[in-house]
């Protein structure tokens, strides 16, 4: 068995899902230039990518949202239930608040418009490969606000299934806990800012950044970001009133 150190030197595993094959292609050799990511497969289909995911078995799976035959949500919701390890990033056109709840609810660890920079989407992955979360800065508000009204007339992360004890006690837990680094990280990201933005503000590396995000998730028992923002919510890092 390979010790620590070797798991985590290896690349970040990804499957790529997405009916256009000249964008799929684009994405490929996107993330291939980076040294520390390897795409593993390719899909065009949501059945192709839920089938590859079981074979493959990856870090991350890259999402479309309109794809044949099952679209990305329904088959980001299988992947998931079926593969809690693997994390979904869904990739779309789609700059929408509904969209982008609904992929929340079907357990995706981040969202991005295609209309980002480059050099978003690999932070992306590696954000949400090391546990963490990574959303649109556009959208991340949204969240708040479905958060902040329990009465909406569609589906919001507030109305999802039972939470775990562990992590219904996460936002009791003390901020002491984290270091004063930590703590302005998980505000930043609660606020809906990107690795690179939150990188510029603290004056620190992307890799830095990434490692204090997933250092919180960690020691705050958060799963996903609907946990992180209403931790942020109900210690007032971040006004209530987007």
């Amino acid at each position: 068995m390979p010790d620590e150190q070797e798991i985590s030197n290896q690349p970040i595993r990804v499957l790529l899902a997405d009916d256009h094959d000249i964008l799929r292609q684009g994405l490929r050799l996107l993330l291939q230039a980076q040294p520390d990511i390897t795409v593993i497969g390719e899909a065009r289909t949501g059945i192709e990518a839920i089938n590859q995911a079981q074979q493959l078995q990856p870090d991350v799976v890259v999402l479309d949202i309109s794809m044949p035959e099952v679209d990305g949500l329904e088959a980001c919701q299988r992947i998931r239930a079926q593969h809690p390890d693997i994390q979904v990033l869904i990739l779309t056109m789609h700059e929408s608040e509904e969209y982008f709840l609904q992929a929340l609810r079907m357990g995706a660890a981040g969202y991005l418009v295609k209309k980002v920079a480059p050099g978003d989407l690999s932070s992306a992955v590696r954000t949400i490969a090391h546990g963490g979360a990574f959303l649109y800065p556009g959208l991340a508000k949204a969240l708040i606000r479905a958060y902040l009204t329990p009465t909406s007339t569609h589906n919001t992360p507030t109305e999802q299934q039972p939470e775990t004890s562990e992590v219904s006690a996460t936002p009791e837990r003390e901020l002491s806990v984290l270091t004063p680094r930590e703590l302005e990280v998980l505000t930043q990201v609660a606020e809906g800012r990107t690795n690179q933005e939150i990188a510029d503000r603290l004056i620190l590396s992307i890799k830095t950044v990434q490692a204090h995000r997933a250092n919180v998730m960690e020691k705050l028992g958060l799963h996903n970001i609907t946990h992180l923002v209403r931790f942020a919510l109900r210690h007032r890092l971040i006004p209530p009133d987007p």
